[in-house]
């Protein structure tokens, strides 16, 4: 292989070739484009762009003469091993480092450490942070410890780490801005549509401080708790999230990060989609004031047993529905559907309404009147898949019935207590020495009347079909909850501080969208449960001055990876000077 190059009027750019032999004769073919000359000055920090192409094709050729190199490595069993030697590291990172620097993280790391008088390397810190966040999630005491397993070992000491999470915290609303427009440079965003939602995360602390209060804990534990607001594409990729203190209601949280996205990020004409305990008036109207310029509007979910009485009565009516994916006109009567032969059919029905709303705007309240389109859809297969999950919850509430215990305490949304009533006085009205409890079947009844419908309202003249789809992509949202959760182990955050929570949760997100491309290069074809074990178990047994041995299991899933990322490390052993170019290219997109 040789350099090659190719001059224009205004720049240089550089390119690996090779000489092949094609149908007899001789043929001259790139194998690598390295980029014009600012680009590779500016990228990688070098001031002489033609002598660090050199050095490219110089490592390339000695990766291609080691390709076929034979290694003896000879053992003895009578020979104790080094003391405190590591001799097996993971290689697995190297996938989730190659996106890293494709988002070009590396860069942003570049422009905070200009505008900041520190000695440790940001971008080592936070490359790190994220890598360890999705393969072995724990404290930031852990992560420092387990970024030494990595074939690549880490430039910093832990209390640099610490110190980083106050600049992380600082530059919180320029990496996420930054972040996104890089991102949309490499492989674009699809903002149409963004969806809302929002979750909280515990710490375990005896009192609430800053930023960590009491509120309405998504997992039912007593502790203080931060809320994280976070906005998604299309394609289930986190753009821009924010913390809130733990007892701010969720429907605040929306507009404050909404003005963030339309202030710097560049995105003004979007459609906001959220669910039903996000939709007040006053984030309605929020994206609904400046329709007539085809800005912004809104799908949001809405609770039927909350619609006024006439809506509720248009809605449950079983007359008047369309079949969805039908151009036909023809109205169905819901009770007169087969269980089996339109099991998965969906049906709809749709009005405008016309109604005065409360919002409060800049400090003022005021009424507004909203015209919105609100489409109710029925499915007989959600139907039963709403009963199926009451029946077990009635299940249980038999079995609490039966064991003594009373209905006490507030009575949530899918708890089995809330089918469970007390009287407390007896048929002549005196009060009982022992509380009666039984099961309330009124309250059953009442909640199987609303089995199978499904509402959402909507500021938009679309038909009812496309509004019902936009909306049912709302789960990728709450799967972006899930993997911060329980894959990435999010919470309870082990820091304390105000600016170190804001940081402990920029490196989640940050996580979150690396793995989200990781996934999207592997073509959504597997899960999180099967890419995050592979990944770990990639480890390579080092011989030095030899090389690295995989000793995991090579599968269609490694396979995949290597086919993605234009590497391979499958081999019977690395040589240290392949290893060394493969990381090179994983930080050279």
């Amino acid at each position: 292989m040789r350099l090659g190059w190719a001059k224009t009027k205004y720049s240089v750019s550089y390119f690996v070739q090779k000489t092949i032999y094609v149908n007899g004769k001789n043929k001259s073919q790139v194998v690598k484009r390295l980029g014009s000359e600012k680009y590779i000055c500016e990228t990688y920090g070098v001031t002489d762009a033609k002598a660090w192409a050199k050095e490219q094709v110089r490592l390339m050729n000695e990766a291609e003469k080691e390709d076929a190199a034979t290694f003896t490595i000879e053992l003895n069993s009578g020979t104790d091993l080094v003391m405190d030697e590591q001799r097996r590291f993971n290689g697995g990172y190297l996938f989730l480092q190659a996106i890293y620097y494709e988002l070009g993280l590396h860069k942003i790391c570049r422009a905070i450490a200009n505008r900041h008088s520190f000695e440790y390397d940001l971008n080592d810190i936070m490359s790190r942070l994220i890598y360890t966040r999705i393969l072995y999630p724990s404290s930031k005491k852990s992560s420092f410890q387990d970024s030494k397993r990595f074939i690549e070992q880490p430039s910093f000491d832990l209390h640099d780490i610490y110190r980083s999470l106050s600049v992380i915290a600082e530059e919180s609303d320029y990496i996420q801005s930054r972040l996104f427009k890089n991102s949309a440079a490499i492989a674009g965003r699809r903002t149409e549509i963004i969806y809302y939602d929002y979750t909280n995360f515990y710490f375990e602390i005896e009192q609430a401080e800053d930023d960590k209060q009491y509120g309405v804990s998504k997992e039912n534990r007593p502790l203080p708790i931060v809320e994280m607001g976070l906005f998604m594409d299309v394609d289930g990729i986190p753009i821009a999230f924010g913390i809130t203190p733990g007892n701010v209601g969720e429907q605040n949280t929306m507009i404050p990060m909404e003005k963030k996205i339309l202030e710097k990020f560049d995105v003004s004409q979007f459609v906001v989609c959220t669910d039903a305990g996000l939709s007040s008036g006053t984030n309605r109207f929020f994206n609904d004031y400046d329709r007539a310029d085809g800005k912004r509007s809104f799908i949001t979910t809405q609770s039927i047993k909350k619609l006024k009485g006439h809506l509720k009565e248009w809605a449950l009516d079983p007359t008047g529905w369309r079949l969805a994916g039908s151009d036909s006109r023809v109205q169905y009567d819901i009770r007169d559907l087969d269980d089996k032969q339109d099991r998965e059919k969906l049906f709809f029905k749709s009005r405008w309404v016309k109604e005065p709303t409360k919002v409060s705007m800049d400090g003022k309240t005021r009424t507004v009147v909203l015209e919105q389109q609100l489409i109710v859809s029925y499915s007989i297969k959600y139907r039963d898949y709403l009963r199926s999950i009451r029946n077990g919850q009635i299940e249980r509430a038999r079995k609490m019935v039966a064991q003594g215990e009373t209905s006490v305490g507030r009575k949530r949304q899918n708890d089995p207590k809330r089918f469970i009533s007390t009287d407390h006085i007896t048929l002549e009205g005196e009060i009982a020495e022992k509380a009666n409890s039984y099961i309330n079947e009124a309250v059953i009844v009442e909640e199987e009347s609303y089995d199978g419908f499904y509402a959402v309202c909507t500021n938009l003249e679309d038909n009812p079909e496309t509004i019902t789809r936009v909306n049912k992509q709302r789960w990728q949202i709450e799967e972006c909850f899930r993997i911060m959760k329980s894959d990435f182990e999010a919470r309870p955050a082990f820091v304390k501080r105000k600016d170190r929570i804001l940081a402990h949760f920029m490196t989640c997100f940050i996580a979150l969208i690396v793995y989200r491309y990781l996934e999207k290069r592997l073509g959504n074809q597997y899960t999180i449960s099967e890419i995050i074990p592979a990944l770990k178990e990639m480890d390579f047994m080092k011989y030095e001055g030899k090389g690295y041995q995989p000793v995991y299991t090579r599968t269609a899933l490694t396979d995949a990876l290597h086919d993605a990322f234009g590497f391979c490390t499958s081999k019977q052993i690395v040589p240290v000077k392949v290893m060394r170019n493969i990381c090179s290219v994983t930080k050279n997109p």
